[in-house]
């Protein structure tokens, strides 16, 4: 069973997941820590609770997604995966991070990529990774479907969905994107975003106005 923890990091206030299972392997889902105070939140959670971080996950590489990849890679000593159609954004976190103002730390490079379909990546855990373009050129959902849960990055918010006006975003890529991969999953589907609150497949499909 996967439990599932988040943090709220950085300017943009960007959700930051861990996922855990009986073994205590940990995965990190976009580590956003972007200074001292934040990275002690994030090493105090994996230190109070005893886990063993395996893999730093990105389900976008977006400036806020990344900013804290290095310093978890460095500190734990862990890879990072993500869809191979964001390995430009990654390399352009340098560029935008200075556009913004942000310190940035260069992220590692991948060592694998994620690819549709089930994927051991932690303990004894299989998380499905759905692709899920249109915010950007490879942003992926990580679907829990035993727990019934949904890391969800920038693609669904609680009654809004990720822009598309960045480089690389398309509108129509994301609609379609939302309706054919999560929007086929159960109502009961909970949603865990990369911004502001949790929701769920069955509220959003009801109530959400730009889908």
């Amino acid at each position: 069973m996967i439990s599932l923890h988040s943090i709220t990091v950085n300017p943009f206030q960007e959700n930051t997941y861990f996922l855990w299972d009986e073994t205590g392997s940990c995965a990190i889902i976009d580590p956003g820590c972007s200074n001292p105070n934040e990275e002690d939140m994030l090493v105090h959670f994996i230190e109070q609770r005893g886990l063993k971080p395996q893999i730093i996950i990105n389900t976008h590489a977006h400036i806020d997604h990344i900013l804290g990849n290095r310093f978890v890679a460095d500190k734990f000593g862990i890879d990072l995966m993500l869809h191979k159609n964001d390995l430009p954004t990654l390399n352009a976190g340098e560029i935008v991070a200075s556009q913004y103002g942000i310190p940035y730390k260069i992220s590692p490079e991948p060592t694998g990529f994620l690819t549709e379909g089930p994927a051991v990546l932690f303990g004894n855990s299989e998380i499905e990774i759905a692709y899920t373009p249109g915010h950007s050129p490879g942003s992926v959902c990580l679907i829990l479907r035993k727990e019934k849960k949904v890391i969800g990055g920038d693609v669904l918010f609680y009654n809004s969905i990720g822009r598309t006006d960045l480089p690389g975003g398309n509108h129509e890529q994301l609609l379609d994107s939302i309706r054919k991969e999560l929007y086929t999953l159960p109502d009961d589907f909970t949603v865990y975003p990369g911004h502001g609150p949790s929701t769920s497949i069955g509220f959003e499909k009801q109530t959400n106005p730009f889908t």
